[in-house]
């Protein structure tokens, strides 16, 4: 039997299909583009973002024990521009692969966002309503109702702010701003609003010990610290003088961001112990050795 991971050329899913298989258990991984895992994988290339309805059939073909999904469309601006293709990626293979798992009697885990809040209240737990706003949220939690009401053994992990020191499709705010801070260049960053960073290693361990678990519902996979953007900035270790605060606000972007989104991770500390969702010191030793420093 074999585990189906989708989106595994991303950040999350790499992560949790690498660990999967480096256990020793069979995994096919589902991408677009070429594969870009070392690990040795099943691997089938479709591109869920044009016309995923090959999903289910090969799922179906498949019979797998289980079904991860972290395929999405992430970039919250592309969201607003685009949101056709944010509801087909967020909801729609999130419905499919739901659906599919259900017939083939897997088990189904999908991965949300802390953008599911509006950020009004911070450090959410998995009791509280969501509230979200704009596409690219609106669309996550959509997503979450499609995986929770069509699937029938279900889990799901929310996650927030990844990144990685890991070569990755598209680099993330910890590897941009670390770069420009090491060549002396300033970097802006949001003093207003507060997140809990989530190293995409630490969150893959936890989905996977989510997924294994058997355990069904809502959890909180994020990074065990809630901080704020400048102060997660700060931790990078380089000259503060190069950091210029900025108010979220300020920039005017095109999609909302929550002020107040952090996660508690009570609730998988309990399920997985209290040292597996890492605290902010631990998870960036982990991001630094995975850059090689």
């Amino acid at each position: 039997m074999s585990t189906v991971v989708l989106g595994a050329n991303g950040m999350v899913g790499s992560r949790i299909a690498a660990r999967l298989a480096q256990a020793g258990e069979e995994v096919q991984a589902v991408g677009r583009g070429a594969q870009r895992l070392s690990e040795r994988v099943g691997y089938h290339e479709l591109d869920l973002s044009g016309d995923p309805s090959g999903l289910a059939e090969l799922i179906g073909a498949l019979r797998p024990a289980g079904v991860i999904n972290a395929a999405a469309m992430t970039d919250v601006d592309a969201c607003e521009r685009s949101p056709d293709e944010a509801w087909a990626l967020n909801v729609g293979v999130v419905e499919i692969a739901a659906r599919a798992a259900a017939r083939a009697g897997a088990r189904f885990t999908s991965l949300s966002t802390d953008y599911v809040f509006d950020g009004e209240k911070g450090s959410y737990t998995e009791e509280d309503a969501p509230g979200p706003r704009g596409i690219y949220a609106r669309t996550k939690r959509a997503g979450e109702e499609a995986a929770l009401i069509l699937g029938t053994d279900v889990a799901v992990c929310r996650v927030a702010v990844v990144y990685t020191g890991r070569k990755a499709l598209k680099p993330t705010f910890a590897v941009t701003a670390t770069e420009a801070l090491r060549a002396g260049k300033p970097v802006k960053a949001f003093t207003d609003q507060v997140v809990s960073p989530t190293l995409a290693d630490n969150a893959a361990e936890m989905v996977v010990g989510v997924h294994r678990s058997g355990e069904r519902g809502i959890f909180h996979c994020a990074g065990a610290t809630e901080v704020s953007r400048i102060d997660f900035c700060r931790r990078l270790g380089a000259d503060p003088a190069l950091i210029v605060p900025v108010r979220l606000a300020d920039l005017r972007l095109p999609a909302p961001r929550p002020l107040r989104c952090g996660l508690r991770v009570d609730k998988v500390k309990r399920l997985l112990g209290d040292s597996v969702p890492l605290p902010l010191e631990a998870a960036l030793d982990r991001f630094f050795a995975e850059r090689g420093e």
